[in-house]
């Protein structure tokens, strides 16, 4: 067994050599046992509802940042740590040469890909949900993927769910037409089920582009789903809120989806808690959310 997992080791090595870092969950390698619910069917094993328990930054390998706040390294880019055979798939690569990687713009970018048939999704959808809002936001969502609303009207987050996300950002004091909201999938996957981890693998790097363009100050993640998928993590949502993760560099928050909390009620208040956290961040580090600045890449 251990002559099996340094096999598994080296060759996850070779991997993140060639693709780097950027690792993609394989949900249908986990066995029943091992699967993490989707943040729409019960969110997480680990939910109380109340705050979650914090590992040191020592444990995490994390570092303060200047305003005190703990910026945490996912588990799945720690080198010295056994990976989970069950939970990662194939990594997915950072640099293409396909024409969209460069689009100097969202509009061009939306024009390149908005055709997509990579994946069988682009047969079944009504419409590209490629995202909306202020191109050079300081804050950013991310979803999991479109759902029956969305895929009439090719906009993220118009919904029952949608609806909801308006409220919360009124009551920080932001408009949606302040930030940018998009999802890890464009298209609508049948009966609003999880994604496959072949569709995300070939539509995040999409949204690694959106996200260059865009250059937020701040992304934050609205279900495990889409938490996983950008981290490259099998940690639970009650693990991962409550802290301020990186991807990429850029700080990430992770809050549960809006859908969820339509479900459960009780999860509201936990919610209040981090869109309140997400609040203080931008009056720390940016003074003010919806200011517009130079778009990046």
């Amino acid at each position: 067994m251990a002559d099996l997992l340094t096999t598994l080791q080296r060759l996850l090595q070779d991997e993140r050599e060639v693709f780097g870092d950027f690792l993609v969950l394989e949900r249908a390698s986990v066995p029943p046992s091992r699967k993490t619910p989707s943040p729409e069917k019960g969110e997480s094993q680990n939910l109380s509802g109340g705050n979650p328990v914090k590992p040191s930054t020592q444990e995490r390998g994390g570092t303060p940042d200047r305003a005190g706040i703990e910026l945490v390294v996912p588990a799945s880019q720690e080198q010295d740590e056994v990976p989970d055979l069950f939970g990662v798939a194939r990594a997915v690569p950072s640099i293409t040469h396909e024409p969209w990687s460069t689009a100097p713009s969202l509009a061009e970018l939306d024009a390149q890909i908005n055709t997509c048939m990579k994946c069988p999704l682009g047969a079944t959808r009504t419409k590209f949900v490629f995202g909306v809002g202020n191109p050079h936001a300081s804050l950013m969502f991310v979803g999991e993927a479109p759902g029956a609303d969305e895929d009439a009207q090719g906009e993220p987050f118009v919904g029952r769910a949608g609806q909801l996300l308006n409220k919360i950002l009124e009551a920080i004091s932001l408009r949606r037409e302040d930030v940018y909201i998009a999802n890890i999938l464009k298209c609508r996957p049948p009966n609003n089920r999880t994604p496959f981890a072949e569709e995300v693998e070939h539509c995040l790097p999409y949204l690694r582009r959106q996200i260059a363009l865009i250059n937020p100050k701040l992304i934050v993640c609205l279900g495990l789903t889409a938490a996983q998928n950008l981290l490259g993590t099998t940690e639970s949502l009650g693990r991962l809120r409550g802290r301020v993760l990186s991807f990429e560099g850029i700080p990430m928050m992770v809050t549960y989806h809006p859908a969820a909390l339509l479900r459960n009620p009780n999860w509201k208040r936990p919610a209040w808690e981090d869109f309140k956290a997400v609040q203080q961040f931008l009056v720390d580090h940016s003074g003010d959310a919806g200011k517009e600045k130079p778009a990046h890449g």
